[in-house]
């Protein structure tokens, strides 16, 4: 009896296992990932993980730089017809950043190295799974849509090499051609001048050099969805002397991408009669930077999270900790003396408001600083 119980306790443990979740992996802490990247619910159990179908492109991902990739990728895994194609990885890697970058093509990588396509898609079309494209139909699901958008024509000729004339291209010839070749360096221009039809203001001054270096925003921001086709279209109309391409947009294409960090801004804010003046924190917060803050980067005082938030502008609301042990008063321009560096911050700053003139009257009668001073002048960098 205790033989037959054994064995039927192996068997229930056997079975266990076998519908057991399975270990993520002793590195699975190390990924740059929360619970929500792979469960849709609150509380994944054993009996219900609830798993999302695959990450795609929410989970964490390596990806090399543009400039770190290979040249040429030479493309073999399907050759009935024709030969292999000669991709120039680089300089579509380049010009992918304004469009979503890696993850375009790779969107299922994960944080090892950069899988094959291969690796997902299968070579036949005789597939269990019809809803995930054979690698033929992703490989030119990917390319076609580019090209289509800007040659306006998807011709087998234009990647592909028939193969009684592959002899003819070789890869060691089209890395030669490749070498050194790169998207050209695009300047970021100082501002942009919109002209529009708003009655109440007809001129609106985008001042890009802000958007980009004072308030740090990345380029992809603003540009994530746009393609070659933007710049590159051999049926575009432009006025070749003026360089000005008429964009044809709603209103709302117009404004989604101000509208994303200026929702509480009314029309007349952007929209003026005259060129606008570039941002002064003065003007527009009526807190001007002094020397100590005036090179610092938004995010120091406002945080990464964009739009900025409104800050109180009393010192003690980001300088909460400071007292007098650990503030160099030195660096203000005033060395105290040795009975007033004892004294706590709040002694002479009233409410450590330090943006207003410090008081004496609480220890000294007749005292009014800067004509009596706790201290010496002393040069700061």
């Amino acid at each position: 009896m205790k033989k037959i119980f054994t064995i039927f306790a192996l068997f229930i443990l056997m079975i266990v296992s076998l519908h057991a979740q399975q270990s993520p992996g002793k590195d699975h802490s190390k990924l740059n990932i929360t619970c929500k990247t792979c469960h849709t619910c609150d509380v994944p159990t054993k009996s219900d993980p609830c798993l999302v179908i695959c990450p795609r492109e929410k989970i964490a991902t390596v990806y090399q730089k543009p400039e770190e990739t290979p040249d040429l990728i030479t493309i073999d895994q399907i050759s009935d017809r024709y030969g292999p194609v000669h991709f120039s990885h680089k300089i579509h890697a380049q010009m992918s950043i304004m469009s979503g970058g890696c993850k375009n093509c790779h969107h299922y990588n994960t944080s090892g190295p950069i899988l094959k396509c291969n690796s997902c898609h299968e070579d036949t079309r005789k597939r269990d799974d019809i809803s995930r494209p054979d690698l033929k139909g992703a490989l030119h699901r990917q390319c076609m849509d580019c090209h289509r958008e800007w040659s306006h024509e998807t011709g087998c000729n234009t990647c592909h090499t028939l193969k009684k004339n592959v002899k003819e291209i070789q890869p060691d010839q089209v890395k030669k051609k490749l070498a050194g070749m790169a998207h050209p360096v695009l300047l970021e221009p100082t501002k942009i001048v919109f002209e529009t039809n708003y009655e109440k203001g007809k001129m609106v001054t985008f001042f890009h050099d802000d958007h980009t270096k004072t308030f740090k925003i990345e380029c992809t921001t603003c540009h994530k969805n746009e393609t070659c086709l933007k710049c590159h279209d051999t049926k575009k109309v432009s006025d070749e002397k003026s360089k000005i391409v008429k964009a044809h947009k709603s209103l709302d294409e117009h404004h989604k991408q101000c509208f994303s960090c200026h929702k509480e801004d009314n029309c007349e804010s952007c929209h003026l009669n005259k060129q606008a003046e570039q941002f002064d924190h003065g003007k527009k917060t009526g807190w001007a930077l002094n020397k100590f803050h005036v090179n610092l980067s938004c995010v120091n005082c406002h945080g990464s999270k964009i739009p900025y938030s409104k800050l109180d502008n009393k010192c003690v609301s980001c300088h909460k900790e400071w007292n007098n042990e650990n503030f160099k008063h030195t660096i203000t321009g005033l060395q105290l003396n040795e009975t007033h560096a004892q004294l706590n911050c709040e002694d002479c700053h009233a409410e450590k408001n330090f943006a207003i003139k410090p008081v004496c009257t609480n220890c000294h009668e007749n005292y009014i600083y800067p004509k009596q001073k706790p201290g010496k002048l002393v040069r700061t960098k």
